[in-house]
């Protein structure tokens, strides 16, 4: 016995379905996983400079620390805390910097940074699909900017963090004061995450989403990131990648929490995207199975629920009602969704039926793309739904999808053709 179709869901639940399996096909097609780790490399690369430099303040604040009781205390608390020991034998801080490897630190650094900044650019320009060209003082300029500040803030916080919960463990401060400076200055280092990612979201796409959608997401990718870190600190050990990588399990285990890091942050940033395409992808499936095509269990389960495109673009005619007027001047194009049309032109003899149009057919599109006034009229011959496209939805429609483009084109020339052959008899 044949089981029957599982019906496609409802409402809020179809709209998510379908934000899902798009992010997640865009994100397959766009390599992102690939990005990922690229940026992740350019990172560690980025980083490896930075630990020389902490290397130099560390003997600096040694030296500052054999007369100083703050600078003690807060050596103290740096090597408690950010466990610079454990470090220094895993080897990721040298036990002494020497000053003649500064130069090639800096030259690192700047290459790096610049490796950094292009990868994620690239990966932004894949997401957001742009041809456009970025300024080359831009491409060299803003690495040697965006990373030092980058570091600083997060160097800063860390070390308020820290020294926080030094002061609180040897109850300098109070334990209820530090809990609280605690908890104020993690919310800060939070608040300048999001800020980071919205920046991003917001100002790296050539066309920008709405700010309302890149906060939103760049909210949901730092609270995403935060969970990341949390568990990664919970389920992956330092010590054990030290084992069993030896010198390089330190390398590894940066490259792992990196790929990992940059992997969200490239997801929601293809949900952002989707997210604004989704009314554009929605539209597509449901022409391209219209005509028979584009379509398969899949995709006809997550897009066949059309509810939301009718209450956002559905209008009703009744039958002997014109949906489109020969002379007319407007440029709106309609997919008939339910129902059976007619469409009629005047001639010296009167009015002439030229055809029918059934369900899955698009029309009016012709005024648009030959920008002309309406070459006939449309009526529906029974009751029937049509989704309402204004000019810059197909524009958009047609850009979005080749095979829907294809498709429009084939469908235009051969009722260019019709018309020609009816006119001329």
């Amino acid at each position: 016995m044949r089981r029957p179709a599982l019906s496609p869901p409802r409402g809020t639940l179809s709209w998510l379905l379908q934000l899902g399996y798009t992010t997640a096909r865009l994100f397959g097609q766009n390599g992102l996983q690939n990005h990922a780790a690229a940026t992740a490399f350019y990172f560690l690369l980025s980083a490896t400079p930075l630990l020389l430099l902490l290397s130099y303040a560390l003997q600096l604040l040694g030296q500052i620390a054999e007369n100083s009781v703050p600078a003690t205390i807060l050596m103290a608390a740096l090597y408690d805390q950010l466990r610079l020991d454990s470090l220094t034998a895993y080897g990721f801080i040298p036990r002494r910097a020497q000053l003649a490897a500064g130069g090639v630190g800096l030259v690192t650094l700047i290459l790096s940074s610049r490796g950094l900044v292009n990868a994620v650019h690239g990966a932004f320009k894949v997401i957001f699909p742009d041809r456009s060209k970025r300024s080359l003082v831009l491409s060299w300029v803003l690495p040697l900017i965006i990373l030092p500040v980058l570091f600083l803030l997060m160097g800063v916080g860390a070390l308020a963090q820290v020294i926080l919960r030094f002061l609180a463990q040897n109850d300098f401060i109070g334990i209820g004061n530090a809990h609280l400076l605690q908890a104020l200055n993690a919310l800060f280092g939070f608040a300048m995450l999001w800020a980071l990612l919205f920046a991003a979201y917001w100002r790296l796409p050539r066309h920008p989403p709405p700010a309302r959608d890149a906060a939103r997401f760049a909210l949901i990718a730092a609270g995403s990131l935060t969970l990341l870190f949390a568990l990664f600190g919970a389920v992956f050990k330092l010590e054990n990648y030290h084992n069993l990588y030896g010198a390089l399990g330190g390398v590894i285990f940066v490259l792992i929490g990196g790929y990992f890091a940059f992997l969200l942050i490239y997801l929601c940033a293809q949900a952002l995207y989707a997210y604004g395409k989704a009314d554009i992808t929605a539209l597509e499936k449901l022409f391209l199975a219209g005509h028979g095509e584009g379509t398969g269990k899949l995709e006809s389960y997550v897009f066949g629920d059309a509810g939301r495109l009718l209450d956002k673009y559905g209008q009703t005619y009744t039958p002997g009602q014109a949906v489109i007027e020969e002379g007319a001047e407007d440029r709106v194009a309609y997919f008939l969704y339910a129902g059976r049309a007619v469409v009629t032109k005047r001639t010296d003899a009167g009015e002439r039926r030229l055809g029918e149009l059934g369900e899955g057919q698009l029309f009016g599109e012709m005024a648009y793309l030959l920008n002309e006034t309406r070459t006939a009229s449309v009526v529906a011959d029974t009751e029937i739904t049509v989704l309402a496209l204004p000019p810059h939805l197909l524009e958009e429609l047609m850009r979005h999808s080749a095979p829907l483009s294809r498709r429009i084109i084939d469908t235009l020339c051969k009722r260019l053709e019709h018309m020609n052959l009816a006119t001329r008899a």
